[in-house]
């Protein structure tokens, strides 16, 4: 089985919290010497299910939406994303430069090629910009890619 990850980044303490338990949820039902999680590891649920992935067993594979990805993301996320990044048995590439919003998702896009289901830290509101989670989502089901939502009851971003 090859999961993938999108989600809303910047959540709260508490909200990161119940959704770590969602997503060790998830993977619990998988057997962890069959699955691969592919993930852009970005801060927030891209590396928490990353983490826990590899916490089990499993296997990670990397999508780097663009080759200056890194330093758009936050410096105190750098030692995890370098850790997660060496951890990866496969790494995918889009050929991008710049981490714009198309870059980012063109790496969704390679992310949802690369995968049997999709797992979406999504409140089910629209993206706050091109390649956002809604896109990402929209663009599995577009796909055929069935897609979980996992998302707290009431909890807001």
């Amino acid at each position: 089985m090859r999961i993938g990850i999108t989600g809303h980044r910047g959540l709260t303490t508490e909200v990161e919290g119940q959704v770590r338990q969602l997503l060790k949820d998830a993977l619990a039902r998988e057997n962890p010497n069959e699955l691969t999680v592919v993930s852009c590891i970005a801060d927030g649920p891209d590396a928490w299910l990353a983490e826990i992935a590899l916490e089990r067993g499993a296997q990670l594979e990397a999508v780097i939406p663009a080759d200056q990805y890194r330093d758009g993301l936050p410096q105190w996320h750098h030692a995890t994303y370098d850790r997660l990044l060496e951890s990866a048995i496969a790494v995918h590439r889009t050929g991008h430069v710049e981490s714009d919003e198309a870059a980012h998702m063109v790496g969704s896009e390679v992310l949802v090629q690369q995968i049997d289901k999709l797992l979406a830290v999504w409140d089910g509101l629209p993206a706050r910009g091109y390649g956002g989670t809604a896109d990402v989502v929209a663009y599995a089901q577009d796909r055929g890619v069935p897609v979980e939502v996992l998302w707290p009851q009431g909890a807001h971003r």
